[in-house]
């Protein structure tokens, strides 16, 4: 059976780790018209860093500021400076080198998790990667969505299928811990369709997968579908049933670093079921208890 991400972090660092989500100031090739302007549809004006702290702060300030919003969950535990806004290898190597460094260099950073996109990572920037991880561990999260190209047209994502496989391939040469993201409900997908991209996840070498349900976001341009009926939302128990079946397929060495998400309440359209976390996480552990997936 699949392990939590608690549990792994635990495993390999002695201790509870927290993310701290940083804001490096990047783009990213949908938004700054190399490959469109417009972003992926689902995604907000913060580039899915909505809880990040500011940019105008240096990494260092932001570490710290993130660790006041954290403190006070902290039982003898370690931090991981997250990069989650935009697409964090989209810049060049050294204000990269420069930035993950001034974050490693923390003495309460234990590890380094990178956001990024599959045909961001040429191969300095993967030296780099590999560099970095000799000092302190790096986690690179790739964001997949899914393995259907219609899927992959509609939303916008804007590279091949082989560009992940590449990507994954060269990631787990370099020993790096790679976590997929996978969007459930996506338009146009089926329970079938979501299985496959979850299994193809766990075949291609990947480590870790973030599996999150399709959020409507007001300022996306997947609000006004939602408002015209052409696009729904999963309901709660809807959703706990595909995760306990996106589970079955995984293998059992498969860290789940996430498996649902809360968008900001200022921006959440549907579903709004999301807004109530601890309703949620109780009600999804609850039916993964009941059917023999909860993760470890």
């Amino acid at each position: 059976m699949a392990i939590t991400a608690n549990q792994y972090f635990q495993q390999r660092f002695g201790c509870k780790l927290y993310k701290l989500a940083l804001d490096g100031g990047m783009s990213c090739p949908n938004r700054d018209g190399s490959k469109d302007s417009r972003g992926c549809i689902f995604c907000s004006g913060a580039g899915s860093g909505d809880f990040a702290e500011a940019r105008a702060a240096s990494v260092s300030e932001q570490i710290e500021a993130a660790k006041g919003r954290v403190q006070a969950k902290l039982r003898n535990g370690k931090y991981i400076a997250y990069f989650q806004s935009f697409t964090n290898t989209y810049a060049p190597v050294p204000h990269l080198r420069a930035l993950f460094t001034e974050a490693i260099s923390h003495p309460e950073v234990a590890a380094l998790s990178i956001a990024t996109r599959p045909d961001c990572l040429p191969e300095p920037v993967l030296e780099l990667l590999a560099e970095l991880d000799r000092v302190k561990p790096v986690i690179v999260e790739l964001g997949l969505q899914s393995i259907h190209p219609a899927t992959a047209a509609f939303i916008r994502r804007g590279y091949p299928l082989s560009d992940f496989d590449r990507a994954v391939s060269c990631l787990h040469a370099l020993r790096l811990h790679t976590v997929i993201h996978v969007i459930l409900g996506l338009p146009g997908e089926t329970e079938r369709m979501m299985l496959q991209t979850v299994d193809y996840v766990g075949r291609s070498g990947a480590k870790g997968i973030k599996l999150q349900l399709l959020h409507v976001l007001e300022g996306t341009d997947l609000a006004p579908l939602w408002r015209a009926g052409q696009v729904q939302t999963m309901e709660l128990e809807a959703y706990a049933r595909l995760l306990g079946r996106c589970l079955a397929v995984l293998p059992p060495d498969m860290v789940i670093h996430r498996l649902t998400g809360d968008g900001p309440k200022r921006e959440l359209l549907a579903p709004l079921w999301t807004g109530d976390k601890k309703r949620v996480l109780n009600y999804v552990n609850h039916y993964l208890t009941e059917i023999g997936q909860l993760p470890g």
